[in-house]
């Protein structure tokens, strides 16, 4: 039997957000996020990288089809979230503060149930080119 294979592609899309509680004053909330909290919100060019492992198929010695996989991806990540508020316009976001972290947790439950024919094994997503929360699913 074949030993498991890991394979990644990515995407990307721009999306504002503003990191905040409606719960707290904009004191509380300033101290928290800082400048993240202010009021006209801010933008990040979004990198989402994701991962599929399997066992490579003996007929075409692929885990999976990178073209129907970034097809996956661009319907259920990036049409979604591509010059978006992620605060206002995506609704498993509303009434989240919209970290990265709560961020690829929502990319993974939305990918997760299409995947066919191997695993979702993570998803990364690069909030800048210094920052990135990844989730391998809940336990």
């Amino acid at each position: 039997m074949a030993d498991t294979v890991y394979i990644s592609t990515k995407v990307s899309f721009s999306a504002a957000h503003r990191m905040f509680r409606p719960d707290l004053s904009d004191e509380e909330n300033m101290r928290i996020f800082g400048k993240c909290a202010n009021p006209g919100a801010h933008g990040h060019n979004y990198v989402v990288e994701v991962t599929l492992r399997g066992t490579p198929d003996e007929n075409t010695g692929m885990v999976t089809d990178l073209a129907e996989l970034k097809h996956h991806l661009r319907r259920e990540v990036v049409d979604k979230l591509d010059h978006r508020h992620l605060n206002e316009d995506v609704e498993g976001l509303k009434g989240k503060v919209p970290s990265v972290e709560n961020l690829v947790r929502l990319v993974w439950d939305t990918l997760e149930p299409g995947i066919t024919g191997c695993e979702l094994y993570e998803v990364r997503i690069w909030e800048t080119d210094k920052n990135c929360a990844w989730y391998r699913g809940g336990a």
